[in-house]
């Protein structure tokens, strides 16, 4: 068996998916079948002895469905033009201009039919309305006038923007497969056609007892609006591939390598495993490997999301995409192309965008039941007028009383209401998010927030501030005060380049301490940093051997703080320790997720003690710590495997394999771009109470579009067995298209209404 990935097109809603994967797995040497309607991409697993791909793809042709060829790529790994090699596996060269494409034509369709849906939607409630309050004036326009204004907008409508509506009822009367498309075209179609016999065949109406009614404007305002729906979809769905693009983005695009006793700038995708490579300062490190000469610090957060530069020496290990802040470094290549953590990281991230969704859109599953059920009452129920009715009223009375009960149950299931249950709710819901400062990809991720029941919390960035602080002074000489320790050390530190210096300086200028002018200044690479004050030699350094049992720097560095010591004239007179903080809020913001019986847990890179430090501070009581990033999505998975509902929130690259992964990823957006793009959710401002906030925006907004599909079927569930002349034996009760028409337009109004109630919603 061979399992493999590939993009497909054609699909318009979630149970597209489902056809496709009953249709696959149905075809001799096909195995396991999953299909992904989110990111359009199917895993085939199939016997290439008995079937091809070529095979398998004539197959979903057939039902309006094709793969999308892609480049091969097994050669994918150390050598070769990676980037096109990276980039043609993602399927970005072949995908994203046919998908700009595409989401322009959309939009061009959407600006022409939405105008035009809004206007008619007004015009239909006032004809209706004027019907019934006599206090609302008689529609000014005469109905033969309007009605031929209809048939030429509805005409249009139908025939260019509602094309694919069509091509799914085709698909329907051909293949036996019917999904959304289907019945939204069987709705719009036989409001059509009927409406036209009545414009255009006054006569055969009149012979027929046919009312004058016309459903052009049921047509219009359905393809206008689920129109307009498909294309925000379609418009947030063309995103997901940034992330992936992104990662791609922050490889080094060439390399300083040492051959032949030459330093030579090459492309990154001539670096062989084994390679001497040269980084200098603010230089990106381009692949693996391990160092053989000299020492350095590194900037790690674009990987390990930790702010603070890890210091690195000779034999300690380093990864491609990072930054090199300071001292030059000889380093030999141990993993490149494909093998590299940043490409492992992408692969990740592919690999969990392209798993399937847990939860399918209700209206998508009830729409695979619905029109066969629909359709086969409108053909039963026409049949029994032109059997058993004809028996007792005639034949002419029965079709015309079976035509009449035919149309207006396709009328009435017309899908209007269930094309805005979802929607309606999602606008205003996410417009309401946006507000608090809660950004939302789309309504499936506010589907999986309102069931998680874990968030897990990555500490940098999220829970603390991401940037070091200078959090405890240490006086170990009386003679000296602590504003005098941070003078010296400010004024010496001033003039290093070292991430941790700033802090230092920024704290020395807090207390208002004078920096004052260094002589002799010295950078010791790994070490510390060195100057003469005023006669005086200032030495600033990291414990060494020698304060390995001093029991305040072990106090400290138990806390998960950096130390550093200060020296005047060789005499230790202070210590300093520095750390990431905990942001403003996020304690109270972690005490409301308890309170709401969400369970939170911290996930880390960061070593055990700073880890729980933080964690006892912000008062999480769950710690998962020293994972190092190509593992934090797997204790998500741990998590999900145990059956928690998961919601990862992190700012950092080595999130994002995580947050997608996660049944809902919460970007900060302080944090990196490429987290803010794997994930669903992203908070604006870096404020976890905005956490709580969406919890409560994600659980109004699902109960209201329950609460919108219950309005939506409602109507059908009491209409359709009436119009069907359920009532006609006993009280002489048939529905008029008329009432078909005001039903679905009241079922309309009723989820329109409800949503809106969502606007004065207090997110606390």
């Amino acid at each position: 068996m061979i399992r493999q990935t590939l993009k497909i097109k054609g699909m318009h809603c979630a149970s597209c998916a489902s056809i496709i994967e009953k249709k696959v797995s149905k075809l001799n040497g096909v195995g396991q079948v999953d299909v992904n309607f989110s990111t359009e991409k199917v895993g085939l697993e199939f016997d290439d002895q008995k079937i091809s791909i070529k095979d398998i793809n004539e197959e979903i042709e057939k039902l309006g469905y094709s793969f999308v060829e892609q480049a091969d790529t097994a050669g994918h790994g150390g050598g070769g033009d990676e980037g096109m090699v990276h980039s043609e596996h993602f399927g970005l060269k072949q995908s994203k201009d046919k998908k700009n494409k595409e989401l322009v034509d959309m939009k061009v369709k959407t600006q022409f039919v939405l105008p035009i849906a809004l206007m008619v939607f007004v015009l239909m409630m006032w004809d209706i309305s004027s019907k019934i309050f006599v206090s609302i004036p008689i529609f000014p326009i005469p109905m033969s006038i309007f009605n031929t204004i209809s048939m030429i907008l509805a005409t249009v409508v139908l025939f260019w923007i509602g094309q694919p509506f069509l091509q799914g009822v085709v698909r329907f009367i051909k293949y036996r497969v019917a999904n959304m498309d289907t019945l939204i075209g069987i709705g719009t179609l036989t409001a059509y056609i009927y409406s036209v016999v009545v414009t255009l065949f006054p006569a055969v109406a009149l012979a027929l007892s046919l009312p004058e009614y016309t459903y052009f404007d049921v047509t219009i305002v359905v393809i206008g609006f689920v129109i307009f729906g498909k294309y925000l979809e379609a418009r947030s769905k063309l995103q997901t591939g940034l992330a992936i693009e992104k990662l791609l983005g922050l490889q080094a695009k060439t390399a300083l390598v040492f051959r032949d006793g030459k330093e030579i700038e090459i492309s990154i995708s001539e670096v062989n495993m084994g390679d001497i490579l040269i980084v200098k300062p603010g230089a990106k490190i381009p692949v693996d490997g391990k160092i053989t000469e000299g020492t350095t610090s590194i900037d790690e957060s674009m990987i390990t999301g930790e702010s603070i530069p890890v210091d690195k020496t000779v034999g300690e290990l380093v990864v491609g995409a990072t930054i090199n802040k300071q001292g030059n470094f000889r380093f030999t290549a141990t993993k490149v192309g494909s093998n590299t953590l940043l490409s492992q990281i992408i692969k990740m991230v592919e690999e969990a965008q392209g798993s399937k969704a847990p939860i399918q859109a209700l209206a998508d599953k009830i729409s695979s039941v619905f029109v066969p059920i629909v359709l086969g009452i409108s053909v039963l129920t026409i049949m029994l007028w032109l059997t058993v009715g004809a028996a007792f009223l005639g034949f002419s009375l029965a079709l015309s009383y079976g035509i009449l009960s035919f149309v207006g149950i396709l009328v009435i299931a017309c899908p209007c209401a269930l094309g805005l249950a979802t929607p309606t709710a999602i606008i205003v819901g996410v417009g309401k998010g946006a507000e608090y400062g809660i950004l939302i990809k789309n309504a499936e991720v506010l589907e999986k927030l309102s069931g998680v029941d874990t968030v897990v919390l990555d500490k940098t960035g999220t829970i603390t501030k991401g940037k070091p602080e200078v959090t405890d002074v240490i006086i170990l000489d009386k003679e000296f005060s602590e504003q005098q320790i941070l003078q010296f050390a400010g004024s010496v530190e001033k003039l290093s380049e070292h991430p941790l210096a700033e802090a230092v300086v920024d704290k020395a200028e807090e207390t208002g301490a004078v920096i004052l002018k260094v002589e002799k200044f010295s950078a010791l690479e790994g070490v510390g940093v060195r100057g003469e004050i005023e006669g005086k030699i200032i030495y600033v350094h990291k414990p060494n051997v020698a304060n390995g049992e001093d029991k305040q720097i072990i106090e400290l560095q138990g806390q998960g703080k950096t130390v550093v010591i200060v020296e005047v004239n060789s005499k230790e007179i202070g210590l300093i320790a520095l750390s990431d903080t905990i942001k403003d809020g996020a304690k109270e913001a972690i005490a409301k997720m308890h309170k709401r019986g969400i369970k939170v847990v911290m996930l880390t890179g960061d070593n055990h003690l700073a880890a729980h430090y933080i964690a006892k501070q912000a008062g999480i009581d769950d710690v998962i710590s020293e994972v190092m990033p190509d593992e934090k999505s797997e204790k998500i998975k741990e998590l999900q495997r145990a059956g928690a509902k998961v919601a990862m929130v992190g700012d950092g690259i080595n999130d994002a394999p995580a947050l997608v992964q996660a049944d809902v990823g919460i970007a900060m957006a302080t944090g990196t771009d490429i987290a803010i793009e794997s994930a669903g959710i992203t908070l604006l401002y870096g404020d976890l109470n905005k956490l709580s906030q969406a919890f409560v925006l994600s659980r109004s907004t699902m109960r209201t579009i329950k609460q919108n599909l219950f309005w939506a079927f409602i109507y059908n569930i009491i209409g359709i067995p009436i119009a069907a002349g359920l009532l006609y034996p006993m009280w002489g009760i048939i529905l008029n298209p008329v009432f078909a028409g005001l039903a679905m337009a009241g079922s309309s109004v009723s989820v329109v209404t409800n949503s809106l109630r969502l606007k004065t919603k207090k997110l606390k």
